[in-house]
């Protein structure tokens, strides 16, 4: 299917006699910014992960600028992880977590042309301050804003981002959705951003994949986050959805 940064083709993965996605299909334009969300344990991560080429599909096939991901190129696609996966005792600064996303590895020895390109990546994201910096003493939107940065150094096509903002407050959330809104209006990169936040899938999207395991709609938000298919996530209408629907027609 021409025009697809991802396309995704009856995808089923199983961990055991678990299904955790079923039959997925879709097709992702490049350029979209792509809210994916659901209810815990919908699938979203291990979709991502899938993406990534770290879980196998049981059936069907995902191709990623019309490659399988075992096919793609480390610098194709970058992947911006929760807060909460990095070990943040592990003695290192933040200029170096930024050059592990351009040598996929812990710099032993920082080159000249790499902290260009590191501190050039921190300034995309206003962290120039931060590049001498000990992770261990990153605020979780600092270390968000590094993380950003070590996304964007190796200049990728493709950004996954999973639940990024997980702890970080309403101001660092905001700069961080426009850095990266900015960043992709730049440069074209599509972006998928898995997310509990209905703002995100609402303001910050261009498409919302809404999941359970299976696919429930998949499309513009105001097409996708309708009443009958948040009842067929979530099994209730509870207040939150009622605002987040009063939010997306009030201006019919």
């Amino acid at each position: 299917m021409s025009g697809c940064a991802v396309e995704v083709k009856d995808l089923t993965v199983r961990f055991g006699n678990h299904v955790a996605l079923e039959k997925i299909s879709l097709c992702v334009p490049a350029g979209a910014r792509l809210a994916i969300v659901g209810p815990n344990g919908a699938g979203k991560s291990t979709l991502l992960r899938a993406i990534l080429g770290l879980v196998p599909a049981r059936e069907g096939t995902v191709e990623v600028g019309g490659e399988p991901p075992a096919r793609i190129a480390p610098d194709w696609v970058a992947y911006v992880p929760q807060v909460k996966t990095l070990n943040r005792s592990f003695p290192a600064i933040s200029l170096e977590l930024v050059i592990s996303g351009l040598r996929r590895r812990w710099p032993g020895r920082i080159s000249r042309e790499d902290r260009a390109r590191a501190e050039g990546a921190l300034a995309l994201v206003g962290g120039e301050r931060l590049a001498g910096r000990p992770i261990r003493r990153l605020s979780g939107g600092e270390l968000q804003r590094v993380y950003l940065a070590r996304t964007l150094v190796s200049e990728p096509r493709l950004i996954l981002l999973d639940e990024p903002l997980t702890g970080v407050d309403a101001v660092g959330e905001a700069d961080f959705y426009h850095i990266l809104e900015e960043y992709q209006e730049r440069t074209g990169v599509t972006l998928f951003i898995v997310t509990h936040d209905w703002d995100v899938a609402t303001y910050h999207s261009t498409h919302v994949l809404l999941i359970d395991r299976k696919l429930i709609t998949f499309g513009p938000p105001k097409e996708a986050l309708t009443e009958e298919c948040l009842r067929k996530a979530y099994g209730h209408l509870g207040h939150s959805h009622e605002m987040l629907r009063a939010r997306l027609w009030r201006n019919d």
